[in-house]
This record gives structure tokens, sequence and C-alpha cells, in this order.
């Protein structure tokens, strides 16, 4: 009789989720019951609405809204609302009945038939085209810039494939315009054709206007408004070097280049949708989906009533549309955040940096999910796949929300999204730091999803990226294949103290990132943000990209302009190659690299419960190939040629303090300019020096041709500190006798021993002797302490071969610019 009472005492307190299902093929709108599902997710959301406004018993327990299996459509976003919030006793899950419940933004393309004749096609390929009539939402068409078949992305008419891009021949920053090789038979220019370039780290997507064609080339003029932030932004823009290549581009969106397999092009003139299948596509059973809705869901409160204890679980998010470049172009900074405006100062400086010329508003794009004044809401289980854009995005005012064991696949921007990135109305360099803290993206919890695939409209999006955020803790997350970064936290390019604190991106695995941007890493950072730490990271295998602008511009770590107060350790990767570029104070770093003990990081990527999600990867592309790293540790020297005098020393050394070099390490010899670096901070300089100064000339010697030290001579002991000197001349204008030259040096161990023994003699440490061009440049280091010139007389002194070899030597040398006609060698530093 106890135990009766007992168990009725605890029955009488369990309370039941009350329970609301949706579900598809049922006649009617249904009344929320199993039996009767509702057709729609707004419709159970309005009845859990109408539940908690009355008070009804059955929210106690909370309320289990079930949707069942099915591709749900809804014709506008899905808005859920402060009143749709639960509370911690009595919470609002929007739960999958099994794995098939699809919220699409798409809509179906049907009815398909042989194209026939198409004007403009070549009858090879239109006798394979498929045409169906465009779809209409609200019996109008409508612009849409993606096309999934059978759950495949079809390509956007193009005339290059992504990895054969070719190089665009100039680019007009006074005029506006870019000069193009005519590879394209019987070109014309078209409306809505649209021109996409690659530009260091960021892409831009452009709309054309004009074509001015010769018959070796084209000249693009372009819309606006994206034509004049294009030319008038400082960072990125195209690159232009004969060294390394031009900027990659491709033309797209023109029925003339609809000739491959998977391709397509909507007539918005006609409204046809035309379409040349792949081999394994049969069109009349094939379902084809076009993107409607840019947004599919939002959960959206205020900074009084935010959104609170909601959860969602196990749907999938597809089919998206992202539609600003159709209206506007796109011209990217960083991130996938493009500017709405940007322009370089005349006169630089601002209150917050001294130093800036870089002026820039930017816009964020739109996210199949997003999120605004949020608390304690969760997404468990879902997936986001066929996306325009951006998957997800805690935009602002997030506090406490939890994104767990999501799976992100086919994602047109960014993965992830967090914090606020600059507003339009504030300028992007400057510390964020709002009255009303409400509006901050805190204590977010990114943890345990499988990101891949992303970025694949916008090659400069990001796996995951936080801007402005504080607490947030990104952790046990696995990414591969990225076109540019894998997680960037942090924005603003500023050491200023601001919003941002106490992050924290723990054990998580990048792999396979860096597909065609560099400037890259791994794990990015950026600006003050006290507190992160950055720990027991796995980062490996960066592509090998065909168009980057310095082929070596890639790191495993990279801690960008204004990073600072954060701790990096325990982080494992491959070689040791990282950047601190113009880092801020209190940047801790400890134990990271190839040394680090594999065992700190063995819990990298996924926790064991959400191993499975490796089973939905694709397999990584045949042609893929990835970048093997070589450390050069050589002194690096870049070289300014400023015969006008346009740059003072102190704005030069300047320049090299904000590159993250050190200044005192410059030379100077009548206009020339040199400064001593590492092989990274050469090569940055000089694309910061290109885009900075492009009437002034540089160059960077780090191809060395010739090498000595001291290994080559018998036993010494170890040496103490050196000093060095650094001296320069030039090859003759004769390409035989540069040849011989180089020939001479390559032999020298075995033809002409006796220059090595010279050396020892003299004491020499090391010889070394770069050639940029026909350039050289000539590095002695030697114990400090000794005399130059002393020591060097020993090199010849009873070795009458030295003689020889430096009579030699000196009919392939001249002297460079601006030397005297009696002088070669030129001293840089005695």
């Amino acid at each position: 009789m106890i135990m009766m009472l007992f168990l009725a005492s605890i029955g009488g307190s369990i309370s039941y989720a009350g329970e609301i299902y949706v579900g598809k093929n049922m006649s009617g709108r249904g009344d929320g019951s199993k039996g009767s599902p509702f057709s729609s997710l707004e419709d159970a959301l309005r009845e859990a609405r109408e539940w908690r406004r009355l008070g009804d018993s059955r929210v106690q327990g909370g309320i289990d809204i079930w949707v069942g299996d099915g591709v749900y459509s809804p014709s506008q976003t899905i808005l859920i609302r402060p009143e749709d919030s639960g509370t911690a006793d009595s919470p609002t899950r929007i739960r999958a009945m099994a794995d098939a419940a699809v919220l699409s933004g798409g809509i179906p393309v049907k009815t398909w038939r042989p194209a026939g004749k198409v004007e403009g096609v070549p009858s090879h390929v239109a006798k394979r085209l498929f045409v169906a009539d465009a779809p209409m939402a609200g019996g109008k068409f409508f612009p849409f810039r993606q096309l999934w078949v059978n759950g495949r992305k079809a390509v956007r008419a193009e005339s290059h494939s992504d990895q054969q891009l070719p190089r665009i021949l100039n680019w007009n920053f006074q005029d506006g315009t870019a000069t193009i090789p005519n590879i394209f038979p019987g070109f014309k220019p078209t409306a809505g054709m649209e021109f996409f370039i690659h530009q260091w780290w960021a892409v831009a997507q452009l709309r054309v206007r004009d074509a001015n064609i010769s018959k070796d080339s084209i000249v693009l003029a372009f819309h606006e408004p994206e034509s004049r932030i294009q030319n008038e932004h400082p960072w990125p823009k195209p690159w232009l070097s004969k060294e390394h290549g031009n900027s990659a581009f491709r033309l797209l969106n023109a029925l003339q280049f609809l000739d491959q397999p998977g391709e397509w092009f909507l007539d918005e003139y006609t409204h046809k949708l035309y379409y040349y299948p792949r081999e394994d596509e049969d069109m009349e059973v094939a379902t084809a989906v076009v993107p409607y809705l840019e947004t599919i869901l939002q959960v959206v409160g205020t900074a009084e009533h935010p959104v609170e204890h909601l959860s969602i679980e196990g749907l999938t998010f597809q089919h998206s549309a992202w539609l600003r470049p159709h209206t506007h172009g796109h011209v990217a900074l960083q991130a996938g955040m493009y500017f709405v405006e940007a322009y370089k100062l005349i006169k630089p400086g601002t209150p917050d940096k001294a130093g800036l010329e870089n002026q820039a508003w930017v816009g964020r794009p739109k996210a199949a999910v997003e999120m605004r004044h949020t608390a304690y809401t969760a997404f468990r289980n879902c997936t986001f796949t066929h996306l325009a854009s951006t998957g997800i995005d805690y935009r602002s005012g997030n506090r406490c929300d939890t994104l767990e064991g999501n799976f992100f696949q086919d994602i047109g921007g960014s993965g992830v999204l967090l914090g606020t990135f600059s507003e339009e109305e504030f300028e992007a360099h400057l510390p964020y730091q709002p009255k009303d803290e409400r509006t901050l993206t805190d204590g977010v919890v990114i943890t345990n999803n499988l990101l891949q695939h992303i970025g694949r409209e916008d090659w400069g999006a990001v796996g995951i990226g936080a801007g402005f955020v504080r607490n947030v803790q990104i952790m046990h997350n696995e990414l591969l294949d990225l076109p540019y970064t894998g997680i960037s936290l942090g924005w603003g390019w500023t050491p200023t103290v601001n919003s941002m604190k106490n992050n924290r991106v723990v054990e998580n695995k990048i792999t396979r990132y860096g597909k065609f941007m560099y400037d890259v890493a791994g794990i990015y950072t950026l600006s003050a943000q006290p507190g992160t730490r950055i720990q027991r990271n796995h980062i490996d295998s960066i592509y090998l990209s065909p168009y980057a602008h310095l082929p070596d511009h890639w790191f495993y770590l990279y801690t960008d302009e204004g990073s600072a107060y954060m701790n990096v350790s325990d982080n494992w990767f491959l070689a040791n190659k990282i950047l601190q570029n113009a880092n801020g104070p209190g940047v801790e770093w400890k134990n990271n690299g190839p040394q680090v003990d594999r065992n700190l990081v063995k819990n990298a990527g996924l926790q064991h419960r959400f191993s499975a999600m490796r089973n939905r990867l694709l397999p990584l592309d045949t042609v893929a190939r990835f970048n093997a790293y070589i450390p050069f540790t050589k002194p690096v020297f870049f070289q300014i040629y400023d015969p006008k005098g346009s740059v003072s020393e102190q704005e030069v050394k300047a320049f090299i303090a904000k590159q993250g070099g050190d200044p005192t390490h410059v030379y100077r010899w009548k206009t020339y300019t040199i400064w001593q670096t590492t092989d990274e901070l050469g090569k940055k300089m000089a694309g910061a020096w290109l885009a900075t100064y492009p009437a002034i000339a540089y160059k960077v010697f780090n191809n060395l041709f010739y090498s000595f030290d001291r290994s080559q001579c018998a036993p010494d002991p170890e040496p103490g500190e050196t000093d060095f000197v650094l001296l320069t001349a030039q090859l003759v204008d004769d390409k035989v006798k540069q040849q011989e030259y180089l020939d001479a040096h390559k032999n020298q161990q075995k033809e002409w021993p006796e220059v090595a023994r010279g050396f020892c003699r003299a004491g020499f440490e090391e010889v070394l002797l770069y050639r940029n061009d026909r350039q050289l440049m000539l590095y002695i280091s030697f114990p400090k302490g000794k005399n130059f010139e002393e020591i060097d007389r020993l090199t010849t002194e009873d070795n009458p071969r030295v003689l020889e070899w430096n009579k030699l030597m000196g009919s392939y040398q001249e002297g460079i610019e601006g030397a005297a006609a009696n002088e070669t060698w030129i001293f840089y530093k005695k």
C-alpha cells in the first residue's frame, strides 16, 4: 500500500510535453494531431503560440512539434518570434520524426524536353540540350543563380571550369576596365554576362556592361555600383605579376558558354531554362530544383525579448538563394563580407589607426537560417546542404545558444557565421564596443559539427567565421575541402581592446583547405581578444592553389593584424609554417607545430558519438594536389628602387613595421633601400608593396643559387656571434654570359675548390649569392669583431686561382644603375 502511494505521488509530478504534428500528403489543413497533422510548420508554430498565450496545461512539460518526412516549401521565410519562446521548464522543440524532414527554399523545375535548334549554340551541343519553362512563384517569374539536379549542384554556364581559369592581361583602375585575352571564338557580350575574378584572398563578381573586342584582347567595362567599388577599394584588388601570373578570371552566365555536361543557362527574356545533362541523368525522371527564398528560417527576437529555450533537431535545410550579386555585383573584402563602399584615403589616418589608408563599409550575405536576439536555443543533428550562401548565421544578440552535431555540405558561402562583422553603417576597421551589450554574440557553443565543400559560390568564404564575439566556444568541429580559411576568429584589424574576449577555439580538426585562395590559414585571427585561447587543434593538408597571388603565402596558424592578448598553444600541424603579422601585445605562442605530442590533439575533431557523420562525406577530388613545405631558413632581402624619392626612409620603416617586420634591419645606398627579413615576410611585403606603391619598383631576393658555409672547412670551434656585409651588382645584359656565370657557380666546388679554401682561410661563416633577374645580392657573414677588409684579403693570399676566379667573374658583372663607371659591387652594409 505504501509503495502504491509512493508511485502515485511520483506520477502526479510528471509533466508530459504537449505534441503537435506536421505531415505531408494529408487532406485539408489538419488539427495538429498525429492522425491529422498540420501541413506546414507555420501552422504548428501558431498552435504552440496559442497554447502558451492561453495557458494551456499541455505546455507544462514543454511543446514538441514533430515534423514528418517530406519536403516542405514555404512561400515565405518562416519566422519564429519572441512569442514562440519556451522557458527553461517548458521548452519548445521542433523535431524531425525520422531523418527526411526537409525545409526547402526551392521550387521544382518540371517538364523538360529536348531543346532542338538553339540560336547561338553549335548544333552538336544543341542536340544534347534540354529546355524547360522557368518556374514561377506568386504568378511571376523570378531570378535564380543555382540549379540542383538529382541532388547535385549544376554549373551556371561558364567559359572555364574551376581548375582551368585563364589570366587577365591588365587592369585599368582609372577607366575601370579589365583587359582579358580574346580566347573566346565568336565572342559577343550579352545581357546578364558576368565576370568572376580571383583577388588574393577574396573574389569579385562583376556584371559586364560593355566589351571592346580586338583580335587578341577584349576590354571589359562593368555596371555600377560594383564598378566604382572594384576600382576604388585598395584591398584586395586585381593582381598583376610577371613572376606568379596575373589574377585568374572567367566569364559566365551566357548561352555561348553552355557547352559542357552539367551546365545550365536561364534566358530571363524568354523565361526558358536550358540544361546540358550529365551522362547519368535522365531528364524525363530527374528532380530539378532552383532556389527561391534567400532565408528559409529566421529566429528573431529583440534585445528586450529574445527568442528563448527553443531547439530544432534533425531537420534538413536546403535550396536557399542569394540574389545580391544579380542586382549589385559582389566585391568582397574578406570572409564573404562584401563592400557597400570602399576607397583609399588621400591622407591616411583615423582616430584608431594613424597609418590606416583603407576605408570600407561592408554588408553581410544572406543565410539559410538567421538568428538574431536569441538565448538558450539549440540546433542539433540538422543538415545544411545545397545552399547558395551562408548556412546558419548567429548575426547579433545571441546568448548561450548551441550548434551541435550538424552536417554542412555544398554551401555557397560560409558554413557558420557568428557575431557582428561591422554593420553597413560602421567602418570595418573600427573597434566595436556597443553601449548596449545585448547586441553582442556571447557564450555561443559551436561543437561537433562537420563541414565539407564550403564556399562553392564565393571562394573567399570561410568554414566557421566569428566577428566581434565573446565567450564563444568553437570545439570538436571537423572542416575539410575549403576554398579558403577553416576557422576565422575576430574582425577589425585593430589592437585596441574592444568587445571581443575569452573565446575558445579548441580541439578542432581542419584539413584540406586553401583550395583556391591564399593569405590563408587553418585558423586565422584578427584584433585584440583578451583571454582568448587557441589550443590542441589538428591542422593539415593545404591545397596547392592554381591561382595563388604568392604561392608560398599559406599558413597553418595566422595571427593577423592587431591580434593581441591571446594564447596559442599545443596545436599540431605538419611544419613550422605560421605567420604573426602586425600583432599587438600579449600574443603568447607556446608549443605549436610538428613537435607537439600527438596525444595532445588525439581528441581533435568529432567526438565518438558524432563520428557516424563522416559516412556522409564526399570523396576527395581525384585532381587535388597538396603542398609540401620545405622551409627556407636563409636571410631574404627586399629591395626598393625609388629614384624619384617618392617615399621617405621613415615611411618605408613604418610600412615594414605594419607588415610585421623589424624596421631596424634596413640599409640604404643612394635611391635604393634594402630590408633583411624572412622568406614569408619578404613575400608578404611584395604583395603589400605592389598594392600600396605600384609605381615604385621592388625586388625580393630569395632565389639562392650559390651557398658556402663553414661545414666545408676543417673542424672549427662552435661559432660565436657573427656580423655580415651585404653587396649588390648585376650581370651583364648577355644571356649566354649569364648562363656561363651560373654554370661556373654550380660547378665551383668541383672545378674551383681553391675558392672555398680561400673562404675557409678568411674565416667566413657563410657566403650566399642570390639573383633576381640580372641583379645579384651577396651576403657574407663572419665572426663579430673582425674587420671585413682585412679578412677578405686572406681569400687571395698565396692563392692565384682565386685571383683568376675573381677576374673571370668580373667579366660577367657590372654595377647597378646609379653606380659609377668603375664600380661593380656596391656595399649596402659594410
